[in-house]
């Protein structure tokens, strides 16, 4: 069966930007899968604590090694990571906030980063460990950033990615959001006619 992920990140839930493309492109999905399964993780109505030192260090233990508050943290991680595993197909609904990813979704990358299990260091570099496979990331601004020195977010997310093992990623961008309704409509407008046009399945 095929499955899609959907992560989002938005302190709007369903109502945000990010969650509405990315929603337009899971229903796209859904039409080609009607057998297919999509899986929601919503970082905003269920956070991830973010990492301490504690949790951090009970990554490396053994699980009979682990305190309670480490195991826990363990066992969310590979709850995670085996939603990304199980994924034929990802997407990542994705707000900027103060010129950044949400703290969520951050807490979310910190979880999944785990040393020789998504990813490992070898004599030439990191090198990861997940299987490649397509991210679609639908990011929604409020002004535009896009190709500029203020955008840290797009770097970040694929920088990321790639070094678990996801290098087939693209972007989708709606900016310009807070900047008025004719900009605001012009920007939705465009994304989704771009969601219309994307190829399920497929990344370029």
């Amino acid at each position: 069966m095929n499955k899609l992920l959907v992560i989002q990140s938005s302190l709007f839930a369903g109502e945000g930007q990010s969650s509405k493309m990315a929603e337009a492109y899971a229903k796209r999905w859904s039409e080609r899968f009607p057998n297919g399964e999509v899986i929601h993780r919503d970082l905003a109505s269920d956070p991830i604590d973010h990492l301490s030192a504690e949790t951090f260090q009970g990554f490396g233990l053994a699980p009979e090694e682990r305190n309670a508050t480490q195991q826990k943290a363990a066992d969310l991680s590979d709850a995670l990571i085996a939603e990304l595993r199980a994924a034929d197909e990802i997407v990542i609904a994705l707000p900027m906030y103060n010129f950044s990813a949400p703290s969520t979704f951050k807490a979310w990358m910190d979880h999944v980063a785990r040393v020789g299990i998504t990813f490992k260091y070898t004599d030439t570099g990191a090198v990861g460990l997940l299987e490649d496979r397509p991210v679609t990331v639908f990011a929604a601004r409020g002004g535009v950033y896009r190709g500029t020195p203020n955008d840290t977010q797009s770097p970040l997310v694929k920088t990321f990615l790639g070094f678990i093992g996801l290098q087939s990623v693209r972007f989708v961008y709606a900016e310009g959001l807070a900047l008025g309704p004719e900009s605001a409509e012009k920007s939705l407008g465009d994304a989704h006619q771009q969601i219309q046009a994307l190829t399920v399945g497929e990344v370029a």
